[in-house]
């Protein structure tokens, strides 16, 4: 049997509750996984608070994992017992020890990279990589903005983007995770408890505003990056770590021919290639040094509801792992 860590109903992170689980041999195109790592992002906040209702329940939530393969079903090709895989999935149920999922679904686990660091940061990383070539094709001598900025993306976007060439602007909340933020590369950085972030981005770019403000906190602060935004400007709303966005009359875009996207990283890389191509770029940035993030803050596997309740609080930086 495997341990899962299984909803029942929503609420606070008291509502997931290991349970022992069946775990079957594989079925065709299916493998067994068993797991080392899963990642713990605040799209499982979302799912386990009731915010997304996209998991039927009793279920298991989550939505990647690394781990190693123990077997193999009928049809299955290019993978081996024994390999190091990641995941992500759209259908959930990474927080287990051990689980069945179909192979089309993996990716392999270069030599180079830990299992933690993979498993939290797969989606963050493609994520990331997502954000910058295909949401907004940036380019060098672009201006940015990053909202949440020491934040699990906002620390990848940060440090990519500085490599490609952009000045970029991040907010924080305190001078701790300012000085995080200038060590990965962010050229400006707003404490938006102390300062205006619309007047300190004005004041930056000399009236102009940025190309592109990604925003992955929502409510707060969504109407203060479509002010930021420079004519032609886009507007990336890629999460809602305050909550939903109240609903935006399009007419506010002209004023300054704007535009506004809500990406979903599972529809940039619904191709096999295109996701592959996604997370070999990623983790060759994590190799070559290009994206040094921070080590993954590691809970174990029972203690998941608080490592779902300090993300809420605000208590971590960068990428969150449970530890099987």
């Amino acid at each position: 049997m495997a341990k899962a860590l299984v909803m029942r109903e929503t609420g606070g992170p008291e509502v997931l509750r290991v349970e022992e689980v069946e775990v079957s041999d594989p079925g065709p195109g299916e493998v067994r996984i068993k797991q080392t790592a899963i990642g713990v992002n605040f799209h499982d906040i979302y799912v386990r608070s009731g915010l997304y209702q996209t998991l039927p329940l009793p279920g298991i939530p989550g939505l990647e994992a690394a781990g190693e393969i123990t077997a193999v079903g009928e049809g299955v090709a290019g993978f081996a017992v024994g390999e190091r895989v990641v995941y992500v999935s759209g259908n959930y149920g990474a927080y287990t020890d051990e689980r069945l999922i179909s192979a089309d679904t993996l990716v392999k686990i270069p030599d180079g990279v830990d299992e933690i660091s993979a498993a939290s940061m797969m989606v963050r990383g493609s994520t990331a990589h997502v954000l910058l070539h295909q949401v907004f094709p940036l380019q060098a001598g672009q201006t940015i903005l990053v909202q949440s900025a020491a934040g699990g993306v906002g620390q990848l976007l940060v440090q990519w983007a500085h490599h490609m060439g952009a000045t970029v602007i991040g907010t924080v909340g305190s001078e701790e995770k300012a000085e995080l933020v200038r060590a990965r590369g962010c050229d400006h950085v707003i404490l938006y408890r102390q300062e205006d972030i619309v007047e300190r981005v004005r004041e930056i770019t000399q009236g102009e505003g940025v190309a592109v403000a990604y925003d992955s906190v929502g409510k707060d602060t969504f109407y203060k990056s479509l002010d930021c935004l420079a004519p032609l400007g886009h507007l990336v709303n890629f999460g809602q770590s305050s909550g939903p966005v109240e609903p935006m009359p399009v007419s506010l875009l002209a004023r300054g021919s704007n535009t506004v996207v809500r990406p979903m990283r599972g529809h940039y890389t619904r191709d096999p290639k295109v996701r592959d191509a996604t997370a070999a770029a990623f983790f060759e940035a994590l190799k070559s040094g290009v994206l040094t993030p921070e080590p993954p803050r590691v809970y174990p596997f029972e203690q998941i509801g608080q490592a779902h309740q300090d993300m809420e609080d605000r208590l971590t930086s960068g990428a969150v792992a449970l530890k099987v």
